[in-house]
């Protein structure tokens, strides 16, 4: 845990594992676990080009990571 792309990314990461338990407890579950690969693939891809220095590249990575997150997996549904 020696740069911010290693706190940064274990924390979206724990983010996902409690997103996925949570919503493995319902009912009905909505989601598919092969939904969370991408984001976590995301996550280990942002966490190895920031350790590398490409630091453009982890950022734009770790934007789409969490567009994905955003967009698919809806941690935050919107109420109307």
């Amino acid at each position: 845990m020696q740069t911010i792309y290693d706190w940064i990314t274990l924390a979206v990461f724990a983010g996902l594992i409690v997103l996925f338990l949570q919503r493995s407890t319902d009912d009905v579950p909505t989601d598919r676990l092969w939904q969370y690969l991408p984001p976590a693939v995301g996550c280990a891809f942002t966490n190895w080009l920031g350790n590398r220095g490409d630091d453009l590249l982890a950022i734009i990575v770790l934007a789409l990571t969490f567009g994905y997150i955003g967009y698919v997996l809806k941690p935050f549904p919107l109420k109307r």
